[in-house]
């Protein structure tokens, strides 16, 4: 069977009805990002929303110490992470979970890797207020974005006919409008599911079908190739305590069923090849050895060196067009402005109230 499956594609290469059948049972699995961002349920998305909440996300005034921004941790410049096992927060504090990339989120079932928000607008508030990352107050918030005289017209023009345009719900609003924008269209593998045969070559072509037939396409299918589902680390078998924390029981914290113990929404693999380390504990930085880990974790199989290879090249091909930012100069704040604060102890360390988990 495992000789069939690494000669399945060699097979596409001669014989037009091979390569038809491949492509056929991609299509079903896969789809491939549309060129134009999707619709947000129950939000108006406009112009001036977006550009609103692209200011906000890179806006560092935002945290409470004015040196943390949305950016800083879902970086546009590096896949929409920031290469960092855990992310550096307030204080520097550092958080308990690898932060997963904003890029193509908008086609999650829900945020974060306990799934806890519905929607990149319940999303963007949990950061902005833990302690370990941005630690800042709905009410701070508020003054601060009220006491900037090029805000408080931003919000009256993205929000006209409200009696409190700036609100921290706005700003979540303005935020999610934004990060809805940031996709990846047209990679080889979306040129691919297009019709396009030529797009991916010989040994692409072979770690999709081995992709396919190992099972890796069971929890990773969709548009996102990923983020549609929720399932156990360890289906077969549990990574070493280094890579699956003990203490971190995932979605079990979220649900309190004891069958959600170290269950995780299942990661995006899009733009993978951009976004180490790897999984929610940021433990491994090299994709073939996060690809040999979820073969026998999530597999039960022990792939060989060349399925391993294969694999990993068909991986490269889920790598998109990065968005096209163009910055904004932020408005300058006022005498009024709330400014920056940083709380810690007589030994130097910021005093907890709390955590946050992405």
């Amino acid at each position: 069977m495992k000789r069939l499956i690494l000669c399945l594609p060699l097979m596409v290469v001669g014989n037009a009805w091979a390569a038809e059948e491949l492509m056929q049972r991609a299509q079903a699995l896969f789809k491939p990002i549309p060129t134009e961002p999707p619709p947000i349920r129950n939000t108006v998305v406009t112009p001036e929303r977006i550009e609103l909440g692209k200011m906000l996300y890179f806006d560092p005034r935002l945290s409470r110490s004015w040196m943390i921004s949305c950016n800083s941790c879902h970086n546009l410049a590096l896949g929409g992470v920031d290469l960092e096992q855990t992310s550096i927060g307030h204080g520097w504090q550092k958080g308990p979970r690898n932060a997963p990339t904003v890029l193509n989120s908008v086609f999650n079932i829900a945020q974060f890797w306990d799934g806890r928000a519905a929607d990149l607008q319940t999303q963007a508030k949990g950061p902005l207020q833990a302690s370990v990352e941005m630690n800042n107050t709905p009410e701070r918030l508020e003054k601060t974005l009220n006491t900037i005289p090029g805000y408080v017209e931003r919000f009256k023009q993205a929000f006209p006919n409200e009696p409190n345009p700036v609100s921290f719900d706005n700003l979540a609003k303005a935020i999610e409008a934004f990060e809805a924008t940031l996709i990846t269209p047209n990679s080889k593998f979306d040129r691919y599911l297009k019709g396009d045969d030529k797009a991916l070559n010989d040994a692409e072509k072979q770690g999709l079908a081995l992709f396919m037939d190992k099972g890796c396409s069971n929890c990773h299918n969709g548009i996102n190739i990923g983020g549609n589902g929720y399932f156990p680390f360890g289906v077969v078998e549990k990574p070493g305590a280094e890579i699956l924390p003990l203490k971190d029981k995932g979605r079990f914290t979220v649900t309190n069923t004891a069958s959600d113990e170290y269950v995780f929404k299942v990661p995006s693999l899009r733009n993978i090849v951009l976004t180490p380390p790897y999984f929610h504990s940021g433990q491994v930085w090299d994709l073939r050895q996060a690809v040999a880990i979820m073969g026998t974790a999530q597999l039960g199989a022990k792939l060989t060196d060349p399925e391993i290879d294969s694999v990993t090249t068909f991986l490269r091909t889920l790598t998109g067009d990065q968005p096209k930012i163009e910055l904004t100069h932020l408005p300058p704040h006022t005498k009024d402005t709330p400014l920056p604060i940083v709380e810690v102890t007589p030994e130097g360390t910021v005093k907890p109230e709390g955590t946050e988990k992405h």
